[in-house]
């Protein structure tokens, strides 16, 4: 295809039309796949505020994108005038969580794999990418990381006080070590089980432990 070739009415005005069945069976898969992004974000979503508006916008999402797609590729015209359209348009809306993003274009390109008419590329990766995240998230909700600030006036009550530490978790860091006067604080980062936070108590019945404080060191989770 030569230059000249795009100019001729015949390419210009090549079109594929697309009938109402299957207009239909595009949009429902993309609202049943936007709809299983939807499910995946509620159950693996780990901050406190959980936005309905944003998980809905992620089904919107993936049935436009679709839509948008069976468009562009039915007509060479329309295609052209919707990537110059589609160019100025901005999205000033803050992203505070990396994964939000992560869904945002998950639901993107599952509308354009079926909106391309890829129904079987869209279902299998789907799938397969709902699995991952879930697995993932039960990994981190397992094992929950947290600050433990620590005071005790005694310097021999240290080794006791990371011996405790040392029992009942698997990992864990010391950060830092604040000496005042006779007041010693130790920030201790260490990941929890199952919200397994007894030995808080028993930490402040050492000797001369004045205080025990347990913080999460992420987002709060749900």
């Amino acid at each position: 295809m030569t230059f000249s070739d795009i100019f001729k009415s015949s390419f210009i005005d090549s079109s594929t039309d697309l009938t109402v069945i299957q207009i239909c069976s595009t949009l429902l898969l993309s609202f049943l796949v936007g709809f299983f992004i939807f499910q995946i974000y509620k159950k693996t979503y780990q901050n406190v505020v959980y936005t309905k508006s944003f998980n809905l916008s992620l089904v919107m999402m993936t049935v436009i994108t679709s839509l948008v797609i069976m468009a562009v590729t039915s007509n060479i015209v329309l295609s052209l005038g919707m990537v110059g359209a589609l160019s100025i348009v901005r999205f000033r809306a803050a992203v505070k969580d990396p994964m939000d993003i992560v869904f945002m274009f998950w639901a993107i390109a599952s509308g354009i794999v079926i909106g391309a008419g890829l129904f079987l590329l869209a279902l299998v990766g789907t799938i397969l990418i709902g699995l991952i995240l879930f697995i993932f998230n039960i990994n981190m909700k397992n094992e929950t990381p947290y600050l433990l600030l620590i005071n005790f006036s005694q310097e021999s009550d240290e080794v006791q006080v990371i011996n405790k530490i040392k029992s009942k978790v698997n990992k864990y860091l010391v950060k830092s070590k604040t000496v005042n006067g006779s007041e010693t604080e130790l920030t201790i980062e260490l990941r929890i089980k199952n919200g397994e936070m007894g030995f808080v108590n028993e930490l402040k019945e050492i000797g001369s432990v004045s205080n025990a404080m347990l913080v999460s060191s992420s987002e709060f989770t749900n």
